[in-house]
């Protein structure tokens, strides 16, 4: 999180010394070059106490902690209050540093840990107000049960950093920032742990970078062209989630066994492009584009990347006769993993103690978010509802305009503390809408990227500016709902704790040992008035408000489908012409969804049977969609040049499978990236410009034989600096495939330039260009011969410590780090290893873990973590599921008694 930008010359001198410091520390708890005892010893005073005997604080009887070989924790305790007590401490052995460092980003007060560099990324935050409103949640909203929990799992972290009051005692990292600040750890609070779903939130927001996209295409592409880059959903193709079903007028609620006719109001009138002075916005949402890139993305990257998979098979197409659920989400890298496994269990389930359940939560906060209980089993996907939209406002000095008249702004005022440095204060000024985030994009473009925050941004007098409008900006009961779904024994009981999950809307499924499954879509997803939510409305025209929320009872869902299993993957919920309301013009485009359904019923094909490796097995399906659209043009194309010719024989016979040792996958990815370049890159404006390295590579002698002596070096083609990058997923699938069918379209058409390209004029010509292009990179990439050439040496996975591990000297990020690991899959795979096509082939999101639930039969059910459970840099636990992960396996999940005692390696107890 500290950031990469070069500091200002005056502090350089200091920032030396300071990263000096660092590299000492690290390289003595290493035990590099000052001796192994005194390293080792001190690597190890962070390790967690797994046996022997803890006292704890405000316990109210023993609690036992079983770990596997793995680190896994599962917790056995009498009563509730003990067994999320034990939850806060164990977690914080494990995970302390990382659970400190998310409740100073969701805060806004990163800057009191890693300095002047993170001001800016302090300022947004503050901005948008996650802590405050996650205050007013705790104190408002959520019941006493809730608070009584939430102040369980606090007392267990407090107690935690009582017995280790020494920053070296907690994590390496302390004692790294011990050296360059007065940074001293805080109590651990119950709104720490609620503003972490904030977080989360802020990460699946749906299609906010989106709206700002298709607003600043307007500067260079017409309407038509604008629709052409962002297709309607292909339902013909790809099927949604829910089949069938329809609101019942009568009794106001969705029936999912109705046969639905056409909805006129599925969508509203489209907003118009920006409005009254768009081009007075168009700088403003630049900058502000370029504000949110900077903002830490705590799950992954935002947008069409970020997703997951889950699914569930009814017991009449399994080898079990239950159910069987899996669910992989696809989440940024990081290190540790965002996920933490663990059990937490009552020794005795009672109407005083509810809980047995087991699976996925986050460090930081109480109850398990994905899993199973005694009972039933539910995994999570990102719905992707259009749950934001930002608002074009007209301020002036004493207000906004809205329907002709001045409105004040609700203006409060924050400080922020800089470790080494002085305090800064900004002025956060809200609309009816929302905050008015272009106050802070304004004042980096105006006064520059690490310049200091003033009271008011330079042009605050008059003008434009951009507000968002978000549900997770309002006090819900999404922590509510987690502990609902931890005890829930059915499906109504299910349904009942999913009305609480507010932010953010996810899909859930669902499956019992009575042989149900189950889907419901849940969350706070808002009616319109005008306007669709495409693009930022015009906030001085209050027609464009929101008008309330879709009622829950409203939302689509399913219960034991004809069918026999169901699919969620980022797909549309249903199809928005059957469907009363808008819930969002920008699904996933449902590649992996397809897939996925593919498969199953391929499977299950002339009473074919599934079986919890088959299950294992789709997870890690690597096959290209797009492959099978393009590749067949490209084996057409007449190659002269003997080189690219030998590159092109490598897609002869290739199944589309993304292996990491397959050279074709490498080859045709390099083309498929290079087709993106050559058709939009120089036709998209640059504000939408994503960062990477070269895409052009060529050499020196472009016409000549590539041999010894014709070195080949590294350069960008030429790139017009006005230009963008498509980033190639699943989006672009769609804008591509009608092109495919074209041979000549303005899409096709490319100026080329003297030095490297030819222009084109079709789309054959367009393709052979894509080839030479791909055929030089991965030369220079990988090399001449393309027998050595490999899809996993570009595709690479390297974990990072989420803080020291990502700037800073070489040294720190080699103590810290872990890989490279050279991966499959790809861009809207099943194995959704995800790239950015705009900035190169590196692993930008994974399946942050999988599991595959044996629905009943609990103790066959099998998990795997990216990483591993400790936070703790060189700890055996730190990456030790991670080459597991890489290959597709998965682990044995104990969860029985039996099953616990049998697995278990290490015992400890915690007394009163």
């Amino acid at each position: 999180m500290p950031s990469n930008t070069t500091a200002p010359p005056a502090k350089k001198k200091g920032r030396r010394a300071r990263l000096l410091l660092l590299v000492l520390v690290l390289a003595l708890v290493a035990g590099i070059g000052f001796g192994g005892y005194w390293g080792v010893s001190t690597v190890r005073a962070s390790y967690p106490q797994t046996t022997g005997e803890i006292r704890l604080d405000k316990l109210s009887g023993e609690v036992e902690v079983k770990r596997d070989a793995n680190g896994v924790p599962q917790i056995y305790a009498d009563n509730e209050t003990d067994l999320f007590r034990a939850q806060g401490y164990v977690q914080a052995q494990d995970r302390f540093y990382e659970m400190d460092v998310r409740r100073h980003v969701t805060a806004g007060r990163l800057s009191e840990m890693f300095g002047e560099s993170q001001v800016d990324t302090d300022a947004f935050l503050r901005t948008l107000g996650w802590r405050r409103v996650a205050q007013q949640e705790y104190d408002e909203v959520l019941s006493p049960e809730t608070k009584k929990y939430l102040q369980a799992y606090a007392e267990g972290v407090n107690a935690y950093l009582k017995d280790h009051e020494k920053p070296a005692e907690i994590s390496v990292e302390y004692a790294a920032l011990a050296l360059t600040n007065d940074y001293a750890i805080e109590p651990w609070t119950p709104v720490d742990s609620v503003a972490w779903l904030k977080a989360m939130a802020w990460d699946l927001r749906g299609n906010m970078q989106d709206e700002i996209d298709r607003s600043l295409l307007t500067s260079r592409l017409g309407a038509s062209e604008i629709k052409q880059l962002y297709p309607d959903y292909p339902y013909a193709l790809h099927q949604p989630i829910v089949g069938q079903g329809a609101v019942d007028e009568s009794t106001g609620t969705f029936d999912p066994k109705a046969v639905a006719g056409d909805a006129d109001g599925a969508t509203t009138g489209d907003t118009p492009g920006a409005g009254p002075g768009a081009s007075g916005t168009q700088s403003q949402l630049g900058a502000l584009s370029e504000v949110l890139d900077t903002i830490p993305a705590l799950l992954g990257p935002n947008g069409n990347g970020i997703g997951s998979n889950s699914w569930v098979v009814a017991g009449k197409y399994t080898t079990s006769g239950k159910p069987l659920l899996a669910n992989d989400p696809h989440l940024a890298p990081q290190l540790p993993s965002l996920w933490y496994q663990m059990g937490l269990h009552c020794r005795s389930v009672s109407a005083t103690c509810r809980y047995d359940v087991a699976g996925y939560t986050f460090s930081g906060m109480p109850g398990v978010i994905i899993g199973h209980n005694d009972k039933i089993a539910w995994g999570l996907t990102n719905l992707g509802a259009d749950v934001t939209d930002l608002y074009l406002e007209k301020i002036g000095p004493d207000g906004y305009l809205v329907d002709g008249k001045v409105k004040p702004f609700t203006s409060r005022e924050e400080t922020i503390k800089v470790a080494g440095g002085d305090d800064r204060k900004i002025t956060v000024r809200s609309t009816e809408h929302g905050p008015l985030v272009s106050d802070r994009s304004s004042e980096l473009e105006k006064v520059g990227r690490h310049a200091p925050v003033g009271n008011s941004a330079p042009d605050r007098g008059t003008g434009y500016g951009v507000s968002l409008q978000w549900t997770a900006l309002q006090p819900g009961k999404s922590m509510e709902a987690i502990f609902a779904i931890d005890r829930a024994k059915d499906f109504a009981t299910f349904r009942e704790a999913a009305k609480n999950f507010e932010v953010p809307s996810q899909n859930l499924i669902y499956a019992d040992t009575a042989g149900n499954i189950g889907y419901q879509s849940p969350g706070k997803i808002p009616r319109r008035g005008t306007g669709d939510g495409t693009v930022p409305a015009p906030g001085w025209d209050s027609s464009y408000k929101w008008k309330g929320y879709i009622p829950f009872e409203q939302l689509p869902y399913e219960y034991n489908p004809e069918r026999g299993y169901i699919v969620t993957a980022n797909q549309a919920v249903i199809d928005q012409k059957t469907y009363p309301d808008l819930l969002t013009k920008d699904w996933g485009y449902g590649s992996r969804s397809q897939r996925i359904n593919d498969l199953i019923e391929s499977k299950t094909k002339d009473g074919g049977k599934i079986s919890p490796d088959d299950m294992r097995t789709m997870q890690t399906d690597n096959r290209s969609e797009i492959a099978t659209l393009l590749n067949p043009l490209l084996l057409k194309i007449d190659i002269s040049d003997p080189y690219v010719r030998e590159a092109q024989k490598l897609l002869e016979g290739w199944d589309y499978t993304q292996e990491p040792d397959s050279a074709a996958a490498a080859y045709f990815n390099a083309v498929w990236r290079n087709v993106l370049k050559l058709a939009f890159g120089n036709k998209l404006p640059k504000e939408l410009r994503a960062e990477g390295d070269c895409i052009n590579v060529r050499p020196v002698d472009a016409t000549g034989p590539v041999d010894e002596q014709n070195k080949l070096v590294r350069e960008c083609g030429e790139r017009d600096p006005d230009s963008a990058q498509p980033d190639g997923g699943d989006r672009w699938y769609e804008v591509v495939r009608p092109l495919l069918k074209q041979e000549k379209s303005e899409w096709w058409t490319t100026p080329g330039d003297a030095r490297t390209n030819q222009p084109t004029e079709t789309r054959d010509q367009l393709l052979a260009q894509a080839m030479k292009d791909a055929r030089w990179e991965l030369t220079a990439k990988l090399g001449k011969d393309v027998s050595t050439w490999s899809w996993g040496r570009l595709h690479q996975l390297t974990l990072k410590n989420q803080t020291l591990g990502t700037a800073g000297p070489g040294v720190v990020q080699q103590l810290l780090n872990r890989g490279p690991w050279n991966l499959g899959g790809g861009e809207a795979a099943v194995d959704a290893t995800g790239w950015n096509a705009a900035g190169g082939y590196e692993v930008i999101w994974v399946p942050s873990m999988r599991m595959v639930v044996n629905v009943g039969d609990w103790d066959k059910s099998r998990w795997i973590n990216l990483t591993g459970a400790s936070g703790h840099a060189f700890h055996s636990n730190y990456t030790d599921q991670t080459d597991a992960w890489a290959r597709g396996d998965l682990l044995d999940w104990a969860y029985g008694a039996a099953a616990v005692d049998a697995a278990t390696k290490d015992r400890l107890l915690l007394k009163p």
